[in-house]
């Protein structure tokens, strides 16, 4: 497996790979690997000949009091089970290969970007968009992979692409999760034990709604306020938002349809979590 820095060595990767027939799968990440990725790379390799990964922690998506500082840098360890799971490069560039000096030039998604964790996150979206948009460019791939635990991103990303033409088609893996049920994400090393057990919390509140969805419960309200009384068992946390929304447009919806979006996010301790469900 390769190590690549720069995009021009990306890019020219890409064409020699689909000048081989491959089509190429990429997998944006931040690093800090667990089980979620390695489904996102398995899923890669099976329906893309050359996949890429990305290990890059972007600064414009942090806001100033957010964790860009500490957010865990594993690169060494993340290498290996990238290749495991069917990765042919890693492209780990600089920031100033992404950024630099004196770009002025961003990407933002306007109506999307400042809803869920936009509205709680400002400048968040649009400096997701504006990195995968680098990605995209630099490794011109026929697919993009990324996990439903990043629903709202994934709304965003799907309108970019739509808007701008973009010929990459975004591929969305399940959510993983530990036994206990808690959604992975590299900011659970984060937590301390019992903020490992309180964290459950955003889990259940999913389940439960999926349970009244699935039982006949289409209300909205009715979804939310089982939710808010699952999260009342546990005081300590900090409901950012819980919310039943169009997936597509992430606009507040009054009752849900196949397909709806219930999204929270939560603050345990000083660690902000997410998860979600696509209700059937």
């Amino acid at each position: 497996m390769e190590i690549l820095r720069t995009v021009t060595e990306l890019r020219q990767w890409s064409r020699d790979s689909r000048a081989k027939g491959h089509l190429i799968g990429l997998v944006p990440t931040m690093g800090a690997l667990h089980a979620g990725h390695a489904s996102l790379f398995r899923a890669a390799a099976a329906s893309c000949g050359a996949v890429a990964v990305s290990i890059f922690v972007n600064p414009t998506q942090f806001g100033p009091n957010e964790d860009y500082a500490r957010y865990p840098r594993t690169f060494d360890a993340d290498c290996a089970p990238a290749a495991k799971e069917g990765a042919n490069v890693i492209f780990a560039p600089a920031v100033e290969e992404l950024y630099p000096a004196g770009a002025s030039t961003f990407v933002d998604v306007e109506g999307l970007s400042d809803r869920l964790d936009g509205a709680s996150r400002p400048g968040h979206f649009r400096g997701v968009a504006t990195v995968v948009s680098k990605l995209f460019i630099a490794a011109e791939p026929d697919r993009a992979f990324f996990g439903q635990k990043d629903a709202a991103q994934v709304a965003v990303l799907r309108r970019m692409v739509g808007d701008l033409r973009m010929a990459v088609e975004i591929v969305v893996c399940p959510i993983v999760r530990e036994a206990d049920g808690l959604a992975l994400s590299s900011r659970n090393m984060y937590l301390s034990a019992s903020e490992r057990a309180r964290a459950l919390t955003l889990s259940r509140a999913v389940r439960q709604a999926e349970a009244l969805a699935a039982a006949g419960e289409r209300r909205a309200s009715a979804l939310i306020s089982a939710a808010l009384q699952t999260f009342a068992a546990e005081p300590a946390i900090r409901v950012d938002y819980i919310e039943l929304v169009n997936w597509a447009t992430l606009e507040p919806v009054e009752t849900a349809a196949p397909g709806t979006l219930f999204a929270v996010a939560a603050w345990v301790g000083a660690t902000r979590l997410i998860d979600n469900a696509i209700l059937p």
